[in-house]
């Protein structure tokens, strides 16, 4: 765990998916599947997230273009409807405890969200999740700023927007390359790989 103290940060900045939304892909592929009449095993070993899926990711691509690439990779013939009712079943819930621990630091500090997602996904969560996400004073989101992390210029277009220094602001991620980019620009980070590492982390910030 990153070495955090009261008073060391001014906001908080999380990830989106499994650090406050669950994620389970599975969900997806089983929904295609299904649509398609074929077996789970052959979707998952055909699925990459390839080029297609950076652009669909930072708004370069339409919804329906990325559906075209997905229907020729993976070989099957469902409609854009069915591959937006898999794209959207990704999604399992909040993580476990997050509900109690947002409102809790939102009341300390400013807490923002930073995430790698589409625009299905973002019409999705926005609704489903309204509540949770409430808290959160910006959503810094790839499809609509146009960058993703890891990237350098993605993490520095946040803090610019955040207008908080770079070292001020702790940042919460799943993916290690998401944490050794946002270190490398300078915010502390911490890789949550558990449900507990948010709370513990916040406690050390005398949260």
């Amino acid at each position: 765990m990153t070495s955090l103290s009261p008073g060391s940060a001014d906001a908080l900045l999380f990830d989106l998916g499994r650090v406050v939304l669950d994620i389970d892909f599975s969900q997806a592929i089983a929904c295609w599947a299904r649509h398609a009449g074929c077996r789970h095993d052959a979707i998952v070993a055909r699925y990459v997230r390839d080029e297609a899926y950076r652009l669909h990711e930072v708004g370069k691509i339409s919804d329906e273009d990325y559906f075209a690439s997905l229907r020729a990779s993976l070989g099957i013939s469902i409609s854009d409807l069915q591959f937006l009712e898999g794209w959207n079943a990704i999604f399992a819930g909040e993580m476990p405890g997050i509900a109690e621990l947002l409102p809790r630091a939102a009341k300390q500090m400013p807490v923002y969200a930073f995430s790698n997602t589409n625009r299905p996904h973002v019409d999705y969560f926005s609704k489903e999740y309204a509540d949770l996400l409430g808290h959160f004073r910006e959503l810094y989101l790839s499809s609509s700023i146009g960058l993703r992390k890891p990237d350098a210029e993605a993490f520095d277009h946040v803090v610019a927007a955040m207008g908080v220094p770079a070292s001020r602001i702790v940042f919460f991620d799943d993916l290690a390359e998401n944490i050794e980019g946002a270190r490398a620009r300078g915010l502390t980070a911490v890789h949550v790989t558990s449900p507990h590492d948010v709370g513990i982390a916040l406690k050390a910030l005398g949260i």
